[in-house]
């Protein structure tokens, strides 16, 4: 019997808004018109949602999709998406059943009842599972929502000696769901701030997990001409389909999944797991050689770190192709909260006075916790940070410039010192890693500081900063200004301008070191997934060269 094609259940128009007018106004702009994701809840414009108690499940197990549902019936489709996608699961004709979400879902969960559930089949092999759901309007118009779970892989099941592990950590803080991520939202006394608790147990911001061929990323396409104003091509594209506000800062869509596309298309066999798996089961590593994560991996927990450093000392492999190692997250609820104060954890966390005040939900860096990200990636989120767009370099390289082509990770690249690679693809930005560096004698290297290792080489790199640099001009408005570094200044080992001093300038960088029996390489840029997308061959070679190595028998 001849399989049919696959087909995405995506595939096709979504529903939109009826056309309305309104006022516009000149001050109108997206800095003064921050909107969280929610449920429209009127009868007359049908719609689904659901989600799932957890994030990962083993084969046989069963999830239960809970939603709310104000249709008649609607539709689901669970696929395993990848580089050859395949239909697992199709229901149609479900009864809708309507439950209203609480102001507070982001932060409690929804507490909706269970629609439908799927049985995992035994043997199912492990990946990224999308849920696809769906129901028509009066006007026959199609709503689309997409959730998703990962099938960890068990001994049975495991395919290879690569693990991925998605950053779902940071996935959840860019969540804005129900009303508020860490970022921005209705949570605090003047309803106007970001959450420092967010719930698991929710829908996805749209665009977080499914978007179509060619959305805008963060960095700018093109390197703007003399005088150009800032441009910020996420919001731009964002406003003008719907589109979470911060659906291109995280998630599967933006960055993970063209890793792993990527990786199964090369013949790498690839078994996936969350955060939160690494956090609560650290004895799946034991099965791999290779720890592999990519894209915007912001937030840790300190379960998290340790279990990585300890496989790495047992002989293990991290390859870490991914930006911005920045903040210590707390999981709580088995797994379906998430906590991370930020900026205020020195005054509001409630760990800040107690016994474990080493798990202070503020940066690596600060002076509370004192764990720089160097220890376990080779690189520190403070010393990196923007690059590529808005104000913050948006004419610089794109790429990494080779310092030290010698190292293995260039085998067969034939790229020499002062090179730049990846540029093409702008594969620098828009959150990247670095160190605090010292030149000598035309190389670069690690400055002796508390917390980072004195083995660290630094194989390339390229600037990057902690503020928009900004150029008066007729109308120009700018993003974050130095928000983040006064932010970041506040936490930091120094005060005043001597923090400014340490974080203001900083670099994105490609390291390497030993750690006991294994290895770290980190190429510390989100945007590093683009080389592989588009094709870069360097970009391509070098991470190859470092996943064979990594998972040689």
């Amino acid at each position: 019997m001849t399989k049919k094609p696959f087909q995405f259940p995506e595939t096709g128009p979504h529903a939109i808004q009826p056309r309305r007018v309104r006022p516009g106004y000149a001050d109108e702009h997206f800095l003064s018109d921050y909107r969280f994701q929610a449920p429209r809840e009127d009868p007359e414009f049908a719609e689904v949602f659901v989600y799932t108690e957890k994030m990962s499940y083993d084969p046989g197990e069963t999830v239960e999709f809970h939603g709310s549902c104000n249709a008649q019936s609607w539709t689901i489709s669970i696929y395993r998406d990848g580089a050859a996608p395949e239909m697992m699961h199709e229901a149609t004709g479900l009864p809708g059943e309507f439950t209203a979400t609480s102001s507070t879902a982001y932060m409690d969960g929804c507490d909706w009842p269970v629609l439908t559930r799927w049985t995992i089949p035994e043997g199912t092999r492990s990946g990224f599972y999308r849920v696809v759901s769906t129901c028509l309007r009066k006007d026959g118009e199609r709503f689309v929502q997409h959730h998703f779970f990962v099938v960890r892989p068990t001994a049975e099941t495991q395919q290879g000696r690569l693990l991925v592990m998605l950053a779902t950590g940071t996935w959840t803080a860019y969540n804005d769901w129900g009303g508020a991520n860490h970022y921005f939202g209705t949570w605090g006394p003047e309803k106007n701030d970001g959450s420092p608790i967010l719930s698991l147990k929710r829908p996805w911001t749209r665009g977080m997990l499914w978007l179509p061929k060619g959305a805008a990323r963060i960095t700018v396409d093109r390197w703007p001409d003399m005088g150009d104003a800032p441009r910020y091509p996420s919001k731009e594209w964002g406003y003008s389909g719907g589109w979470g506000q911060y659906y291109a800062a995280a998630g599967w869509a933006q960055f993970d999944r063209h890793f792993v596309v990527w990786a199964e298309a090369q013949g790498f066999k690839v078994d996936i797991i969350t955060q939160t798996d690494l956090h609560y089961r650290p004895e799946i590593l034991d099965r791999y050689t290779c720890l592999a994560t990519s894209g915007h991996d912001e937030y840790w927990s300190w379960e998290m770190r340790k279990t990585v450093e300890d496989f790495v000392e047992k002989g293990g492999g991290f390859a870490r192709f991914g930006g911005n190692y920045l903040w210590q997250i707390r999981l709580e609820e088995e797994g379906s909260s998430q906590v991370c104060w930020k900026f205020k954890a020195p005054t509001q966390d409630p760990y800040r006075d107690g016994p474990e005040k080493h798990k202070l939900t503020a940066s690596w860096e600060s002076r509370e916790v004192a764990w720089p990200g160097a220890s376990t990636v080779g690189v520190n989120g403070c010393h990196g940070m923007y690059a590529s767009w808005g104000g913050f370099s948006p004419r610089g390289t794109r790429g990494f410039t080779v310092y030290r082509p010698e190292h293995w990770i260039f085998g067969g690249t034939n790229l020499r010192y002062a090179d730049i690679f990846g540029h093409e693809a702008q594969i620098f930005g828009y959150e990247v890693d670095g160190l605090n560096y010292t030149f000598h004698q035309g190389l670069p290297y690690a400055v002796a500081e508390p917390g980072v290792p004195d083995n660290i080489e630094i194989l390339a790199m390229s600037p990057a900063m902690l503020y928009e640099y900004e150029h008066q001009g007729p109308g120009l408005r700018y993003y974050l200004y130095d928000s983040d570094l006064v932010g970041l200044m506040g936490l930091a080992p120094e005060e005043g301008d001597e923090a400014r001093k340490r974080y203001q300038h900083g670099s994105g960088m490609v390291v390497g070191m030993k750690r006991g029996r294994g290895e770290v390489i980190t190429a510390g840029s989100c945007e590093w997934v683009m080389g592989l997308t588009r094709h870069d061959i360097f970009t391509e070679t070098i991470t190859r060269n470092v996943l064979d190595r990594f998972t040689a028998e």
